[in-house]
């Protein structure tokens, strides 16, 4: 069986932090930025981590 390749589409929007867990970037941030308060896009800037029950399914898309 050939081996799995790495899926780019994902590589390119996590890192995988010290610990193992996958750090994204958040949602809402790129445009309409008007309606949106200084507060919400400087905490929209932050980047968090893949809720768990995400974790499995993504850490296997990324084996290489």
């Amino acid at each position: 069986m050939p081996k799995m390749k790495t899926k780019k589409a994902l590589a390119k929007r996590v890192r995988v932090s010290a610990n193992g867990n996958l750090k994204r970037g958040k949602a809402y941030r790129s445009h309409r930025a008007t309606g949106k308060t200084t507060k919400q896009k400087r905490h929209l800037e932050k980047m968090t981590i893949v809720h768990k029950t995400d974790m499995k399914r993504l850490k296997g898309l990324l084996q290489k």
